[in-house]
């Protein structure tokens, strides 16, 4: 990533977690940043903080706190990419890394009705952290900010595949957007753009805190995990990293596992 004049990397859920160490990370490489992310105002002080971090690393940073599954914010936030773009000479998303973690963690059947997913609750799972995927790619093509060369990454996990108490919208949000990642990266083969989702280990982010039996779950993968910790964000990261490169443009349309080996010993 010698040459990364007018380059940047689109981050959905910039302000933490992976979103935030890919941000930081890929800066360093020389990328600007493109952040969408939504916080209360309490949270804004470290959305300042990552941005001073990235310009203090000479490159750009545009941050927007909005909805990203909201298609209205969406177009808006990719015409003031655009438009920003233009400003310095021209320029296209290199990376965008999607990492959006907000949804329902509520059973699907149980004996209080009341605390049971509704639909409404397991669409919007599924709109926020799978199909926006879809849609932030469809636009990014419509204004041609993606061209040959460009990354797409989706953060999935292991629970794609497996079941774990309250998690079932999740899960299906996870299944749903590895089979997105699988189209997309046929349909923009032709283009050179690939597409891959990376499956992180268990990994101590906001999100992760919020999953019912959390803790359980981060004892058990530090006793169970042949790299004795749990995945950091920072892992993450670095193969994000690894994959904004030329030398990865073989790779696309595969789930990626970053866990130190969590997933075959547990």
């Amino acid at each position: 990533m010698a040459d990364t004049a007018g380059r940047w990397a689109l981050v959905l859920g910039a302000s933490s977690g992976f979103g935030e160490a890919t941000a930081r990370a890929l800066a360093e490489r020389g990328m600007n940043v493109c952040g969408v992310h939504l916080d209360r105002r309490a949270g804004m002080a470290h959305v300042d903080e990552i941005t001073a971090a990235i310009r203090g690393a000479g490159r750009d940073a545009l941050f927007l706190n909005v909805n990203a599954a909201d298609h209205e914010k969406r177009r808006q936030v990719l015409d003031a990419l655009v438009q920003r773009m233009a400003e310095s000479g021209g320029g296209a998303i290199r990376v965008l890394l999607h990492s959006l973690a907000f949804g329902s963690l509520t059973p699907f059947v149980g004996a209080e009705p009341a605390r049971l997913a509704t639909p409404a609750q397991i669409e919007m799972t599924l709109n926020v952290m799978a199909h926006s995927l879809v849609y932030w790619v469809q636009d990014a093509v419509a204004r041609d900010l993606l061209v040959r060369g460009s990354r797409i990454v989706a953060m999935t996990s292991a629970g794609s595949t497996r079941v774990w108490p309250g998690y079932g919208a999740v899960s299906a949000a996870k299944a749903a957007l590895e089979a997105h990642v699988r189209q997309l990266a046929v349909e923009l083969g032709p283009m050179g753009v690939t597409v891959n989702a990376i499956r992180a280990g268990v990994t101590d982010t906001p999100a992760f805190r919020k999953i019912p039996g959390a803790d359980l779950m981060a004892e058990h993968v530090r006793t169970r995990n042949p790299s004795g910790r749990m995945t950091e964000t920072a892992d993450v990261a670095r193969v994000i990293t690894m994959l904004a490169g030329d030398d990865a443009q073989w790779i696309t349309g595969t789930v990626i596992g970053v866990d130190g080996g969590e997933d075959v010993a547990t």
